[in-house]
């Protein structure tokens, strides 16, 4: 039990860390102006308002998987790979993020940030969908939920990516739009079956 808790406390340790490095590299892109008034910053619209949507996905991304990952007993080889294939994905939102704000939004890089999204949601669907096979702590009303919230948010990334080639600000719109899906975790621990037993408090057996 103790080595199952540990690889679990281990693979949020390093994802945890992973997003941390990726919010700070897209700090880093962030470039000031050279003058010193207010007026120097209305160009940089298009660069607040992308890094301000990138963050809130990480955000998003990082509250579900903190949320998902307390489930976890011990991961399987499988479901690391699966972690590490996330990270990927999301450690390229830098570099489409900092694509989209130089082009003003245009069409190709909304598109390619749109597809970015689609498969980082992919990742982590597959994820979740890991983690709730092997977890007896969620209701099956809870996964039902988790399931429909994960592909309608799936749907609208695509839907995005296709409607950015013709609309990119409507494109823009949509992936908003499906981030505020996930702003509430997909799914939380049950309480009346999360709660273990204190190591000094002695065990109860369930009431008939």
């Amino acid at each position: 039990m103790a080595a199952d808790e540990t690889g679990a406390d281990r693979l949020s340790a390093y994802s945890d860390a992973v997003f941390a490095v990726i919010v700070t590299i897209m700090v880093l892109q962030l470039r000031p102006p050279r003058s010193a008034t207010f007026a120097a910053l209305l160009p940089l619209w298009h660069t607040a308002i992308s890094y301000v949507v990138s963050y809130m996905f990480i955000a998003i991304i990082w509250i579900n998987h903190h949320h998902l990952t307390r489930l976890i007993g011990g991961p399987s080889l499988r479901l690391v790979w699966i972690n590490f294939i996330h990270l990927f994905l999301v450690s390229l939102l830098p570099f489409t993020t900092a694509w989209m704000a130089q082009t003003k939004l245009a069409p190709v890089p909304v598109v390619v940030y749109a597809s970015l999204f689609v498969c980082t949601d992919a990742a982590y669907n597959v994820f979740e969908r890991h983690v709730l096979r092997q977890t007896t702590k969620i209701s099956e009303q809870g996964r039902q939920l988790a399931r429909h919230r994960s592909l309608l948010a799936l749907g609208l990334f695509a839907a995005a990516g296709l409607v950015a080639w013709f609309l990119p600000w409507l494109g823009f719109g949509l992936i908003c739009t499906a981030l505020v899906l996930h702003i509430k975790p997909d799914v939380g621990a049950d309480p009346r079956r999360v709660r273990r037993p204190h190591p000094q408090e002695p065990h109860r057996p369930a009431a008939q």
